[in-house]
């Protein structure tokens, strides 16, 4: 018997996340259901993450994952495919459960197959349908055996929708952390560890990147015109092709000092003063580090204009969403500008005591994130619901 007193039996766990974070959340789920019961078979659609903590992957998430209306379209075939070989692996493999993490456009598909299937489901990681695309409760209300949620404000949400659900808290918690000190950083992507360091992270998937990083190449040219000595770092998101990152060669060819790594986000935000970041998980691995940020994004107009009619919240960061109040700057589709970005990176860079206002702020975030074990407690409440078909009828 495990610390957990669950019994090591060859319990069957399929799993589908669909980008990199959901890739890291997996892979450390995966880890939690094999520490409470050793011999749990995982597979499903996932990435590098999932795979090294020993999942087989039914297929890969690369090529995927992007966000908007317009953008899904680009993918459409490939996902439907996808949809017919997960669902002829949950036939043959027949798991006990089936977690779906987050990637809401995705795994809303495979909820009715699972269903349909006997499986019970578990959905870890929310999708924002508190933002928009509120109608779709009634589809988790009818599919799903328990929600699993990773911000406190959403355990209302679901159970005012009559959704089983449980905070679990945020399982950054636990993975976010440095390899390396600010001088190893620096030294590995060719900056001065004495000079100021402005993160750049454009994001994980290829239309976010697409969009972003040549606003934030032309907002650091602004900064280094301004702020003698600034650098600039990108973090580099797994899984994305070289030619996104081409506008970087530009920066380089404009004289200003820069650098990139890849796959070492919390590297890069534990060396760095100032963050610019896209919206979504960054925020949140940012605020963790307590690094003063500004939240930038754009998406396709036609995404916007429709998503514009819909949206629900004030705020998009999920620092201000966990906040309750706008604690750091958003500058969204048309305030998204390199004059606007340079101007409050700025500011943040400058003037020390509004940086350390953010920083307390950012801490008070933190601290309502649920301390640490979220990966822990979400393994114990998918084995909870192990062998419960129909549980969600």
């Amino acid at each position: 018997m495990t610390d957990s007193g669950l019994v090591a039996t060859s319990r069957r766990v399929m799993i589908s996340c669909g980008e990199a974070s959901g890739d890291l959340y997996a892979g450390a789920l995966v880890r939690a259901l094999q520490r409470q019961a050793p011999g749990t078979i995982t597979s499903g659609f996932g990435g590098a993450q999932m795979a090294a903590a020993g999942a087989e992957l039914v297929g890969d998430y690369r090529g995927f994952s992007v966000t908007g209306l317009t953008e899904a379209v680009s993918v459409l075939r490939r996902s439907w495919g996808m949809l017919g070989t997960l669902g002829a692996a949950a036939r043959d493999r027949r798991p006990d459960v089936f977690v779906a993490i987050d990637f809401p456009d995705f795994n809303f598909r495979l909820l009715p197959v699972m269903h349909r299937l006997g499986i019970p489901i578990v959905y870890y990681i929310s999708p924002q349908l508190w933002a928009w695309r509120a109608g779709r409760l009634k589809t988790l209300k009818r599919y799903v055996s328990k929600m699993l949620v990773i911000f406190p404000f959403e355990q209302a949400i679901y159970e005012d929708a009559g959704v089983p659900v449980e905070f679990v808290g945020h399982p950054l918690i636990d993975l976010a952390g440095p390899s390396r000190s600010r001088e190893e950083t620096c030294r590995a992507a060719g900056l001065d560890a004495g000079r100021p360091i402005v993160a750049l992270l454009p994001g994980s998937r290829s239309n976010e990147v697409r969009l972003l990083l040549p606003v934030m190449m032309d907002s650091a040219r602004l900064l280094a015109r301004d702020v003698p000595g600034a650098q600039f770092l990108v973090a580099r998101a797994p899984a994305l092709d070289d030619e996104l990152f081409a506008p970087l060669d530009q920066l380089r060819a404009a004289g200003v000092t820069s650098g990139i790594l890849a796959d070492a986000t919390d590297d890069v935000l534990a060396a760095a003063d100032v963050v610019i970041t896209a919206s979504g998980t960054a925020t949140v691995q940012t605020a963790l580090h307590q690094r003063p940020m500004v939240i930038v994004y754009r998406v396709s107009p036609l995404t916007y204009a429709v998503g514009k009619r819909v949206v629900r919240v004030a705020n998009y960061g999920m620092v201000n969403l966990v906040a309750g109040r706008q604690v750091v700057r958003e500058l969204i589709q048309g305030a998204c500008t390199p004059e606007a970005v340079a101007g409050e990176a700025r500011s943040l860079l400058v003037d020390a005591s509004r940086a350390e206002r953010m920083r307390t702020d950012l801490a008070e975030v933190v601290q309502k994130l649920g301390g640490p074990g979220a990966s822990e407690r979400a393994a114990a409440a998918v084995f909870g619901v192990c062998g419960r078909a129909g549980a969600a009828s």
